[in-house]
């Protein structure tokens, strides 16, 4: 059926005309029809008990927090004495019932789309810009959250996965909030020996626009996530990833991709890498491409692309991650030329993510000669192992290994700001130059230090008839999830002007 405010649009002006593919938004579930959807959760709840219990196993294993109040507390650790061979018992049990729900599962994943998608009631449609006139302010931020099950994220030293998402969803939601707080003060001052548009910040930028995450591979995280942002994201594309059998390989996580937007999504693809090896074989990594509709000018829909990914993490796979940047620079375009229509005009196209190699480490040398590098722009990147003076690291943002004689800093995002404006405070914390085995590089010991900075926003603008020019207004590093990621999130203000051929036509 078709909804009043389509019916109203439809009776509408020509640019409102134009506007109306903004209501005509994604289906949400997944699945085409109740019996699917019902049918893949029926053998999601039959897997559970095992998953459960194999989670709550690797949960055992204590992070450096836990073993230092363990030690504080003089508590005996019988938790893993007593709970272990319980648990492991209730595996056991559970198998029979898992096994049937892995072959009631299995075959879902051919009739699923490979995303779910939550739509809110729209507060602010697409608008008309006016043009030539003020420029647009768009902002993006990009963070790897490590939102893994409580088990596996005690590999990277974190776990409390539900505080944690909680605590993610909070941060991201109260950027205006605690800027207001807190005011100019929470942003690093500028340094006139590194002057540009970066700087190191505690809280999210105020109003962002688009936020994509990596890492989300927890289903219960995503959904929390997508609970907490729904109020202020009008459309997110969540639970992103094949599941099953791809291949020669069997994804039991998603891509762990995720995307919120203000602005209505108008097409979303995601595809899985087909090149992967080792552990990361047991997610889908791939690349989530989304179209979103900006507003209209001159009869013209104006719409942007975002395009979010996580490479491959081994550090001596560089070929893989190569390949896969070449196969999501192919997709990019390939999703580009399918849904733009004659006469759009792209506003920005940004490529974003957790590429898990750096511009400084000698063992990154192939991926830092990537092509990407000639489509789109890195601002905080001069040329191959040659960051902006004002660039530093991004992983891993104040691993609690590091932090446990001084534990406040977890719980004080301002200090880890603070330490990180010092060169001293970023070779003590943040992750050197490596070797191609992923040794630490002894060459690299000299100045400056920056630290391996592997979350990336890029962006390019498009060489149209009429197209908008871009400048970066500010290039954030921001340092409020210190606690709750072993990453620091990145954040991109641009700003967009009519191009001088649009203004010479107008």
């Amino acid at each position: 059926s078709t909804s009043p405010d389509v019916k109203r649009c439809a009776r509408g002006s020509p640019v409102t005309q134009l506007l109306l593919p903004a209501l005509m938004v994604l289906r949400e579930s997944p699945f085409p029809n109740r019996l699917l959807s019902g049918l893949y959760s029926l053998g999601q709840y039959l897997l559970f008990p095992s998953y459960w219990a194999a989670d709550c196993l690797l949960d055992l294993r204590e992070t450096t927090a836990e073993r230092q109040q363990r030690r504080c507390c003089r508590c005996c650790p019988l938790r893993a004495l007593v709970t272990g061979p319980l648990l492991l018992l209730l595996l056991i049990l559970s198998m029979p019932s898992a096994l049937l729900g892995l072959l009631l599962w299995l075959p879902m994943q051919a009739a699923r789309r490979p995303f779910a998608y939550k739509h809110n009631m729209l507060s602010r449609h697409p608008e008309v810009w006016e043009l030539p006139g003020t420029g647009k302010v768009f902002s993006f931020v990009s963070a790897n959250v490590c939102l893994l099950p409580n088990g596996l994220a005690k590999f990277s030293n974190l776990g409390h996965m539900k505080q944690r998402a909680a605590r993610i969803g909070q941060c991201l939601t109260q950027g205006e909030a605690s800027a207001s707080f807190y005011g100019a003060t929470m942003a690093s001052p500028p340094r006139p020996e590194k002057a540009g548009p970066g700087e190191i910040s505690v809280p999210f930028p105020p109003d962002v626009d688009f936020v994509c995450l990596q890492e989300v591979f927890d289903q219960r995280a995503g959904a929390h996530l997508c609970q907490l942002l729904s109020p202020f994201y009008e459309h997110i594309v969540y639970d992103v990833g094949t599941y099953g059998l791809q291949g020669c390989s069997l994804k039991v996580l998603n891509s762990g991709l995720f995307l919120a937007s203000r602005y209505p999504v108008l097409a979303a693809q995601y595809r899985c890498y087909p090149k992967c090896s080792g552990e990361d074989a047991l997610s889908a990594k791939g690349l989530l491409s989304v179209q979103v509709q900006l507003g209209a000018a001159h009869g013209q829909r104006i719409v942007g692309y975002l395009n979010c990914t996580h490479l491959h993490a081994p550090a001596a796979d560089a070929q893989i991650r190569c390949d896969q940047l070449t196969q999501g620079l192919f997709w990019a375009q390939l999703f580009q030329d399918t849904h733009t229509q004659r006469g759009d005009v792209i506003a920005f196209d940004v490529f974003c993510g957790d590429f898990n190699f750096d511009n400084c480490s000698s063992g990154d040398e192939l991926e830092q000669t990537h092509e990407i590098f000639r489509h789109y722009q890195d601002p905080c990147r001069v040329g191959p192992r040659q960051d902006r003076p004002w660039a530093i690291g991004t992983s891993p943002l104040l691993l609690p290994c590091h932090l446990a004689p001084r534990p406040t800093l977890l719980m004080a995002p301002r200090a880890p700001r603070r330490t990180l404006e010092q060169e001293e405070g970023r070779r003590t914390y943040l992750a050197g130059p490596i070797l191609q085995d992923g040794r630490p590089d002894p060459s690299a010991a000299g100045s400056p230090w920056e630290g391996r900075r592997i979350d990336y926003i890029l962006y390019r603008e498009h060489p149209a008839p009429i197209s908008l020019t871009t400048e970066v207004e500010k290039f954030s590093f921001i340092t409020q999830l210190a606690g709750c990621s072993d990453h620091m999130a990145v954040g991109l203000r641009l700003l967009l002007n009519a191009a001088p051929q649009w203004q010479q036509q107008v």
